[in-house]
């Protein structure tokens, strides 16, 4: 990728539609657009005023002859105030498929190369328009499939997290000039800090970290979407209760045990919570050698499930082999919650002390639905903090910023240990960089390559 080129994609959905937008961004965007398109009253384009909207002819090429293929719009943003901080020309034109694509060709022929996936969002980042926080934002604004998505993604997108990332960093930043001052001075007065007042601002910077870090299971839940799996005996009413979360009839149900016989998967909202959820085959001891792999890959998912929903008959004492059931599931790593299921039917006492060793324990009913809200309650509580304000707070929405803060605390806490002790200054100042740098991961300012291309690979080419 030459970042440099200039590049040309078409930045609406593929297909049929009333109008289609092919965007131009680099230095020569405005030279190729004068290529393809001429405004209607004679000027040429590069004459028009930056963000005005001008009607023109577009032309195409066929066998190396200029062609008039189409009316429409172009608008023009000089940088650096463009989104990609560069000179882009967007032409809207008919969105009939094979027009879109023809144009697409002309922006080609007359010196764009074609956008690489992302590519017009990771100039936005180079040139200084966004924060990587901000990218992938937008990016998460993209695939937004619930309104708490959404006020999450334009909670990134407008600076909350990079905004508190900033003031953390410019603090520690002052920490740092002042050992520089130190090492740097010793026999004078530079310093604007003392070493009790650098460990105060270091612990406060730290307690910031820390409050931050809280936020990841509030973004992770709505944003990421919690790994769920739900579990139980045969005929437990688990696909039907997978049925009600998902809001269709996605997987079989019948009176037959072991109807389920592989992992079925589906991302669903469960009230502000977004799960990935698996519905499992019954656990029990079989022959079957079809049912047998469903069942072992049922306990694979269960294993790696941050949520586990264990879907329990109350309408009948337990025997010995749900008492095996719930304690192979005492051992799973994740959050549990007993769905005690046929509570129309009547709950058994010894039921709801068996359930009494797991997280949460919710009567429901599969077959009417009674219990539904009880359960969305539930895991709203356990991932949801309803003190932050979606559109307002700073939120850690994705794992990779989750592991940048986790580790700027875990450096933080050395440096404010070598304060503390009364370590030389020179290892103070390393280890407050190395915080510095940690912080730094989190909008971009010390992020590998390897992470950036990643995070923009995920963006459609248009964008």
């Amino acid at each position: 990728m030459n970042l440099l080129d200039t590049i040309a994609a078409v930045s609406t959905p593929y297909g049929k539609g009333g109008i289609a937008v092919i965007r131009i961004s680099g230095s020569d965007a405005i030279a190729v657009a004068e290529r393809v398109f001429l405004p209607k009253n004679g000027r040429a384009l590069s004459s028009v005023e930056s963000n005005r909207a001008v009607y023109g002819s577009i032309f195409g090429y066929k066998n190396g002859e200029k062609t008039q293929i189409d009316d429409g719009i172009a608008v023009m943003f000089r940088a650096p105030s463009s989104f990609t901080g560069e000179d882009t020309v967007e032409i809207s034109c008919h969105g009939g498929v094979l027009l879109t694509q023809r144009v697409l060709e002309s922006t080609l022929v007359s010196g764009a190369r074609m956008a690489e996936a992302g590519e017009f969002t990771r100039r936005a980042f180079v040139n200084g328009k966004m924060s990587l926080t901000g990218a992938e934002a937008l990016g998460e604004l993209l695939g937004a499939s619930t309104d708490e998505q959404i006020s999450l993604a334009r909670s990134g997108m407008v600076g909350r997290l990079s905004k508190e990332a900033d003031g953390i960093y410019n603090s520690l930043c002052d920490i740092l000039a002042a050992i520089y001052a130190h090492i740097d001075y010793p026999d004078e007065d530079l310093a604007d800090i003392s070493r009790e007042e650098m460990l105060s601002v270091a612990e406060k910077n730290l307690d910031a970290l820390i409050r931050l870090s809280k936020t990841y299971s509030t973004g992770h839940a709505i944003g990421e979407g919690i790994s769920t799996a739900i579990v139980g005996r045969t005929n437990a009413g688990k696909s039907t209760i997978y049925n009600l979360i998902v809001g269709r009839d996605a997987a079989i149900v019948t009176d037959i045990e072991g109807t389920t016989r592989d992992v079925l998967t589906e991302t669903a909202r469960l009230g502000k919570v977004t799960l990935r959820l698996s519905d499992t085959a019954g656990l029990r001891d079989t022959n079957d050698k079809v049912e047998s792999i469903g069942i072992e890959r049922a306990r694979a998912a269960a294993e790696s499930a941050e949520l586990i929903l264990a879907v329990i008959d109350g309408s009948r004492d337990p025997d010995a082999d749900d008492l095996e059931l719930v304690e192979y599931i005492k051992t799973l790593d994740g959050i549990k919650i007993a769905i005690i299921n046929k509570s129309d039917l009547g709950i058994k006492e010894s039921v709801i002390g068996l359930a009494a060793s797991f997280d949460r324990a919710i009567p429901f009913s599969a077959q009417s639905g009674e219990g539904f809200s009880l359960l969305e309650a539930a895991v709203e509580e356990i991932y949801i903090d309803n003190d932050l304000d979606m559109g307002q707070s700073a939120i850690i929405a994705n794992a990779r910023q989750n592991g940048a803060v986790l580790l700027a605390i875990q450096t933080l806490e050395v440096a404010i240990e070598a304060i503390r002790g009364e370590l030389p200054l020179e290892i103070c100042c390393v280890e407050v960089e190395n915080a510095l740098a940690a912080l730094g991961e989190l909008d971009g300012r010390t992020v590998s390559e390897d992470i950036i291309s990643k995070i923009f690979a995920n963006f459609c080419v248009g964008k």
